[in-house]
């Protein structure tokens, strides 16, 4: 299962010695290791994010979701080096990123005190006795989520909420005349460029999911291919698993732009 990890520790050497506990995690198939990053806060309250921030082997679209976890963590205000673009617009982009309730970050950020550091991780796992017993030998305190469909569940509320006050709108206008009727158009019209932009965030997602989909497939193809006899059976149990997964999230995405772009038609 797809999950975002925060391990906290009291000193840097520590989060390092909980990373590459991870790392030997996934080289011997125990889970998939798709980003990290360490980030510490120091008596004031700043968070910064350290160099070793890994997006691992492919790049930075596997480092989108820990990116955004680390800036909601740190916030616009206490982030010395983040994802988080210091606006509202920003927050809201990191958090349908992360992929993770608000509760959940908002226990993060309650766990990252000052003095502390963080390792957050997206990883792939089907049990949590490895993970939780290697960072807890190196003093790692360890919670995570899983990451669900954010994104789409919002994406499918505005749909829904922006073709009900169309229908609202081209009701009364049906019945208008005069001022009031120009006053509705307008205003019909301007819904109707909501649902546009709302098509195009769309298009944007699903294409998205496809990089990131495609991204993590290579990921698992390296793992297996560098992965002991022993492992490859439970990676390639792994791999069918989220193929299916995103495959299943990009027809979700791709039907709700479908049916987006008839309410525009009509």
């Amino acid at each position: 299962m797809n999950k975002i990890l925060v391990a906290i520790f009291d000193t840097e050497t520590a989060a390092g010695a909980g990373l590459q506990a991870l790392r030997a995690l996934h080289d011997a198939g125990d889970i998939t290791l798709y980003a990290t990053g360490v980030m510490a806060k120091d008596a004031q309250g700043v968070i910064t994010v350290k160099k070793s921030m890994d997006p691992g082997p492919l790049g930075a679209v596997t480092g989108l979701a820990v990116g955004s976890m680390i800036g909601l963590i740190g916030g616009p205000m206490g982030l010395a080096v983040g994802a988080v673009t210091g606006t509202v617009a920003g927050a809201v982009r990191d958090f349908w990123v992360a992929g993770v309730g608000l509760d959940f970050i908002e226990e993060a950020q309650s766990r990252v005190l000052p003095g502390k550091v963080a390792l957050v991780a997206e990883i792939e796992e089907e049990w949590v006795i490895p993970v939780d017993s290697a960072l807890e030998a190196v003093g790692g305190q360890v919670f995570r989520r899983s990451r669900s469909e954010l994104a789409e569940a919002q994406f499918d509320h505005d749909i829904v909420t922006v073709k009900a006050e169309i229908r609202e709108l081209e009701s009364e206008a049906s019945h208008a005349s005069g001022a009031a009727k120009t006053r509705l158009q307008a205003q019909l019209d301007a819904a109707k460029a909501r649902l546009d932009t709302a098509m195009q965030r769309a298009r944007q997602r699903v294409e998205t999911l496809k990089q990131e989909a495609d991204a993590k497939a290579e990921s698992l193809k390296l793992q297996l291919a560098q992965a002991q006899a022993s492992a490859k059976a439970r990676i390639e149990d792994r791999v069918k698993r989220v193929k299916n997964a995103y495959h299943a999230r990009g027809a979700k995405l791709a039907q709700a732009w479908s049916l987006t772009k008839e309410a525009l038609a009509a």
